[in-house]
């Protein structure tokens, strides 16, 4: 097996002369490599680790029949109990050592065993679901499966912090401007072949999931600090040595009674109190923040070790600058601060932390390190969630090289797709399609039997084109699409809370997208079997109505129907719209679907099929 430290570079960069492993093999074949490796090092570890157990009880064991024959028996001196103690510390000490090891290893082969599951499909359910981010009333993101088991989210995102859980989150929800996703594109591409950094954050992350709350952190940090006057900072110090140079002057020289220190003991128990509640929030807020912060740190030294060469990483990287000091240093002065402010709980320290007026003067200084610093750590958190997500896509492009970055066009809105196929669809099941929209032809109406692929192809046009507004590469031979809104009505149900059928949800959904469509970035909708909720009659004109004012201000889409008389909305609108459809057969008393979009409207149905070959007599 090649030994890691041989593999990449330190920071994960492959090392000069050598050429990029992920050029050289797939990253199936990386990734059941080092899987092998880890649990192999792992098992070796966990055996040392029991190794180390059993002599830790052996040495526990001698010394406690050392004691009882030189103490009990006095058959030799008590120091000859120094030996095995000592053993048995260090003993101790590489045993911990052994777990933490041990630990490590098996985060590792976790690391590489879920891209292996990715890879094969079968990392629905293991992943971060993201269902905290899914908005209310959202356009389209309950309709391509963003969010939930199973997801495109749960598929993307390797992000350990909540910061970049949101900034992911937040590119699929909102399609982002074309300089951006450009940048992004470079970013990806820089970040895509440092599989040994996304392993090392990934590592870290595993402490920060679920305990950094970047909200709560931000605002903390970014709240005015208390900014003592010079006379009260003089008193926090003062007034401590006072009380000490009387009790030292009375008690062990006897140079003066104790009315100098009564006196100083009460000046500073009156200053104490006076200022104890505001000591007391501060002490707590910087508890609970410094934690948070310290865990973050760890994210932010990793990546102030890489050297970034595209626009953005760049950029990033100088936002993690502050006053020419990494946020990491600074991080770790306050966390020495909070360490020592800890030591006023211990009982033996606790009386001379009182005469010190420990709290309070710590209180001053961790307020000095928030007036100085505090109003960088949103801007640290904003640039790792950036980084995190940005590993993410990174992480997603090098496990799928055949995925191209999308090409973005200027001026009139257009989405041409070459092989389009669904992210989510294992590849030996995807069936893959070419959807041309722009120029002259605006819409194309999907006529289609039951189950025959018209939803799983809207799905694809959509998630594609989240993943292209992202900055992320897609699942097609090629695509190339102008900035697009999305509107979608494709998951419609009734709400029993709410008193809304369904077809009123999809009439309120549709009135959203045309909403959408009125703005000033051109939309891509997708409807899917467009008001079947009612009669023939009224749907036929609704949807016409619908489809022919999103196409005259300019969106373009796809809608989809099994009702073969709404394809006549292709005939209204002429050259701005084109019928395609889907086909399916009966063989062996199954319906036998190839899921090939095919040019004009479907001629034939599946229902009564169906029916019958599931023993319905029509």
């Amino acid at each position: 097996m090649t030994p890691r430290s041989q593999r990449a570079g330190a920071h994960g960069e492959t090392l000069p002369g050598k050429v990029s492993e992920a050029s050289e093999r797939t990253p199936r074949a990386i990734y059941e490599e080092r899987l092998g490796e880890e649990r192999e090092q792992a098992a070796a570890l966990a055996a040392h680790e029991r190794r180390l157990s059993v002599s830790r009880l052996v040495v526990f064991g001698a010394g406690v029949a050392l004691a009882f024959l030189a103490l009990d028996r006095a058959l030799f001196t008590p120091w000859a109990l120094l030996a095995p103690a000592l053993l048995f510390v260090a003993l101790v000490v590489l045993h911990d050592r052994a777990i933490r090891a041990r630990r490590r290893a098996e985060r590792r082969a976790a690391f590489h065993a879920a891209g292996l599951a990715r890879l094969d499909h079968a990392w629905a359910g293991q992943g971060q679901g993201g269902e905290r981010w899914l908005e209310g009333f959202h356009p389209y993101a309950e309709d391509l499966d963003l969010f939930g088991r199973g997801s495109l989210f749960e598929l993307l995102c390797t992000a350990r912090t909540l910061a970049g859980e949101q900034t992911l989150a937040s590119w699929l929800l909102a399609p982002g401007r074309a300089a951006d996703l450009r940048a992004r594109h470079a970013a990806v591409d820089e970040l895509r072949p440092r599989l040994d950094l996304r392993e090392e954050v990934a590592l870290l992350g595993e402490d920060i999931r679920g305990a950094l709350d970047a909200a709560s952190l931000a605002r903390w940090a970014a709240a005015p600090a208390w900014q003592p006057s010079p006379l009260l900072r003089l008193a926090a110090l003062a007034l401590p040595a006072a009380t000490l140079a009387g009790f030292l002057a009375w008690y062990a020289f006897g140079l003066v009674g104790p009315l100098p220190l009564l006196l100083a003991t009460a000046l500073q128990l009156a200053f104490a109190s006076h200022l104890r509640p505001r000591v007391l929030q501060i002490v707590r807020g910087a508890e609970h923040s410094a934690r948070e912060l310290a865990l973050l740190s760890a994210i932010l030294a990793r990546f102030e070790r890489e050297r970034f060469s595209s626009p953005r990483l760049t950029e990033l990287g100088r936002a993690l600058e502050s006053e020419g000091e990494p946020p990491s240093r600074r991080i770790a002065r306050l966390q020495r601060l909070v360490d020592l402010l800890d030591a006023y709980r211990n009982q033996f320290f606790a009386p001379l932390a009182a005469v010190l007026l420990w709290r309070t003067n710590f209180a001053v200084a961790l307020e000095s390190w928030r007036a100085r610093s505090g109003a960088t750590v949103p801007r640290w958190l904003a640039a790792v969630g950036e980084l995190e997500a940005l590993l993410a896509l990174a992480s997603h492009a090098w496990e799928h090289p055949a995925d191209p970055f999308p090409e973005l066009l200027e001026g009139e809105p257009r989405f041409e797709g070459v092989a389009l196929g669904h992210p989510l669809i294992p590849e030996d099941r995807c069936v893959r399609n070419d959807v041309a929209l722009g120029g002259e032809c605006r819409v194309l109406v999907v006529s289609g039997s039951n189950m025959s692929g018209k939803s799983t192809l809207l799905r694809t046009v959509g998630v594609n084109a989240v993943l292209a507004l992202a900055g992320a590469p897609v699942r097609a031979a090629s695509l190339r699409l102008s900035p697009l809104a999305l509107g979608a009505s494709i998951r419609i149900v009734d709400s029993l809370q709410d008193g809304t059928s369904r077809f009123y949800a999809e009439v309120k959904r549709l009135s959203r997208i045309v909403e959408i469509a009125r703005g000033p970035v051109p939309l891509l909708f997708l409807l899917d079997e467009i008001l079947s909720g009612t009669n023939s009659h009224d749907r036929a004109i609704g949807a016409e109505a619908v489809v022919r004012r999103l196409a005259e201000g300019g969106a373009l889409g796809l809608v989809t129907t099994h009702d073969l008389a709404l394809a006549r909305i292709a005939d209204a609108l002429g050259a701005r719209a084109a019928n395609v459809h889907f086909e399916d057969h009966l063989e062996g008393g199954r319906m036998v679907f190839d899921y090939r979009m095919r040019p004009g409207v479907v001629r034939k149905s599946n229902a009564l099929a169906l029916m019958r070959a599931v023993g319905l007599e029509v």
